[in-house]
């Protein structure tokens, strides 16, 4: 393993791992430890930003005023979600525009449910609640992360997130209090949803192959099949009184075990959208690739501002 620093202030890392303590940005730790974050951070970060994508297309189209000022209010949201993990990532002595160009070069991914076309309104709804869901799953345990930036951008990121979930559902709910055309386009999109939804998790524990490292540095709480398990059995009841049908004739309590049974979902597609086959991953990379092109005289002229220390003129 490379190391960041000499083995002697790596037994303080080992020291605080063991003692469930936080790690900063200046104390020693290992350089596959920086790397494991500098990758799940960026991802991160890169999934808010395109994922400000398929709910962003409807923003002109949404039937209120008042749905497209909550719809405008999220959107933003991601995009400052997108900020706070950016900077935290750069605390580990990367730079926000080379993660960048690492994204829209195709270098670094972002989670595999943002490749899925947004195709009808309801989606604006089932999005919140079953991808913000899902995210509440795997993100809550994060604000325990070991890395103290990380942890602490998680936690306004979590409350923003729970907010968004709780808006999809009653967007949702008011859909299904509606015309028989309207409960339809609900139970359409959560058809399609649903299983990539359980995807976002990442592959089965025996598959994945960064979760037993993450874990024993306390970097993941949780493993994939863990956080998978929490959210079915959060959201079948959800499901249940929302009165739609998730899409899985497994589906079943099993008083055994105090949990619901359920399917697996199509991992080789999860394999083809992450490796680029998905169907929105080339446009999702090259309109955020074009708005990266479009903003540069933006960041050209914020650059010449500072440079004259803040002068006009």
């Amino acid at each position: 393993m490379t190391t960041t620093a000499p083995t002697g202030e790596l037994d303080s890392f080992e020291r605080t791992i063991a003692a469930d303590q936080r790690i900063e940005p200046r104390d020693a730790m290992p350089e596959d430890y920086r790397r494991t974050l500098v990758r799940q951070i960026a991802q991160h970060a890169h999934s808010e930003i395109i994922g400000m994508q398929p709910e962003g297309a409807w923003l002109t189209s949404a039937p209120s005023l008042r749905r497209k000022a909550v719809l405008t209010a999220k959107v933003q949201d991601e995009a400052g979600h997108g900020i706070y993990l950016y900077s935290a990532c750069e605390t580990l002595g990367v730079d926000r525009a080379d993660l960048t160009q690492m994204l829209v070069d195709g270098r670094q991914k972002y989670s595999s449910i943002f490749n899925y076309p947004a195709s009808s309104y309801a989606d604006v709804g089932t999005i919140g609640w079953l991808v913000d869901g899902a995210a509440i799953c795997n993100q809550v345990p994060l604000c325990r992360t070991s890395y103290g930036p990380y942890a602490r951008a998680m936690i306004r990121v979590c409350k923003e997130e729970s907010f968004h979930q709780r808006q999809g559902y009653e967007l949702l709910q008011t859909m299904m209090r509606g015309t028989d055309e309207q409960r339809a386009m609900v139970q359409e999109s959560v058809d399609r949803w649903w299983w990539p939804s359980l995807m976002m998790f990442g592959p089965p524990d025996a598959e994945s192959a960064h979760t037993a490292r993450s874990m024993a540095w306390g970097i993941k709480r949780h493993t994939n099949d863990e956080l998978r398990q929490k959210f079915v059995d959060m959201t079948v009841p959800q499901a249940d009184a929302l009165g739609v049908t998730l899409p899985d004739r497994s589906l079943a309590w099993d008083s055994a075990t105090g949990h619901y049974r359920f399917g697996q979902p199509d991992w080789d597609e999860l394999a083809r959208v992450i490796k680029g086959d998905g169907p929105c991953n080339a446009e999702r990379v090259a309109r955020r690739r074009a708005a990266h092109e479009d903003g540069a005289w933006v960041r050209e002229a914020a650059a010449a501002f500072a440079a004259r220390g803040g002068r006009v003129g």
